[in-house]
This record gives C-alpha cells, sequence and structure tokens, in this order.
C-alpha cells in the first residue's frame, strides 16, 4: 500500500464520515418530501431486516474469527459492511420519499424510546468512521491496524445495530401503511 493510496483513503473514509450523516440530517429536515410511489412505507421492515441480519452476521463474524476461521469471518463481516450500504440506501430512500413516523408510546415506554434511539443516533455517527476504517484496513492487510481499531469499532457497531431492531420493533406500530 503507497502513502498516496494511504491519504486518499483516509480522505474519502474522513469525506463519507461527514457526508453521510449531514445528508441524512437534511432529509430528516426536509418538510417536502419527494413522491418515489407506495412502496416506500414498506422500507422500515426491509431496514428492520437488514439490522436483524447485520446483528447477526456480526456475532457469528466474531464467532468465526474466535474459532480461527478467518475466511468465514471475513464473508460474514464482509456481508454485514455491504449491508449496511444497503440500509443506507433504503433509510435514505425512506427519509427522502416519507415524514418521520413519530413514536406512539407514552410514559416510562416512551423515555426507554427516546433513550434507545438517541444513543442509536449518536453511536451510529461515531462507527461510521470505525468501520469504514477497520474494513479499509483488512482489505488493505493491514491487519494489526484492522485488528485496533475493531475492538472499539464491533461493540459500537453491534449497539447500533441490535438497538436499530429494537428501535424498530418499537415504533413498528405506527408506521402507515
Amino acid at each position: 500500500m503507497t502513502e498516496l493510496n494511504e491519504k486518499q483513503s483516509t480522505r474519502t473514509i474522513n469525506l463519507l464520515s461527514i457526508v453521510i450523516p449531514l445528508v441524512v440530517a437534511v432529509l430528516l429536515g426536509m418538510r417536502t418530501k419527494v413522491d418515489l410511489g407506495a412502496w416506500t412505507a414498506y422500507l422500515p421492515h426491509a431496514i428492520g431486516a437488514i439490522n436483524t441480519l447485520t446483528s447477526i452476521l456480526l456475532v457469528v463474524g466474531m464467532i468465526y474469527l474466535k474459532a480461527g476461521k478467518i475466511q468465514l469471518h471475513r464473508y460474514c463481516m464482509t456481508t454485514a459492511f455491504c449491508l449496511g450500504g444497503l440500509f443506507l440506501v433504503c433509510y435514505v430512500t425512506y427519509h427522502l420519499s416519507n415524514p418521520s413516523t413519530a413514536y406512539g408510546g407514552t410514559g416510562i415506554m416512551k423515555t426507554l424510546y427516546r433513550s434507545i434511539l438517541i444513543s442509536h443516533i449518536a453511536l451510529s455517527f461515531v462507527v461510521l468512521p470505525l468501520v469504514l476504517r477497520a474494513f479499509y484496513f483488512a482489505i488493505s492487510n493491514q491487519f494489526d491496524r484492522h485488528k485496533r481499531i475493531a475492538k472499539f469499532a464491533f461493540p459500537i457497531w453491534l449497539y447500533v445495530s441490535v438497538t436499530g431492531v429494537v428501535v424498530y420493533l418499537m415504533i413498528s406500530p405506527y408506521y402507515r401503511h
């Protein structure tokens, strides 16, 4: 890996780590949505499934790693990474074309929902550059650097993925369709 490639990759990761959260914030703040069709109302269910699969793959990938099955670990983590990209496409498409759904629960459940949602969102911004770097280090065969960053990225990524499922399950009764 040349120093030039390393610098370009670092710049790209930094740019994506800034641009993606900004795009999401803009989409969530848009009052006028783009009509992409009624099918987009079902995207939260796909997002819930993607988060569920990602959570499973992260755990199975870690089990494979601990068992020394590196190729299976790579497969699980690469698939989880790709699902992250698919999640982002679905999430952006949904919020480009649909208003945000309000949680309809009350009392302690609403407080619990908001607490989980806030931690989920905050940590999703934190984990993005960590996962991008961990993936980059893995594909560029910089395994010492990959291991160092993955120690931080993995638990945060797993938390964000699992809480994505929890948030989906809590809010799903309030989706319109």
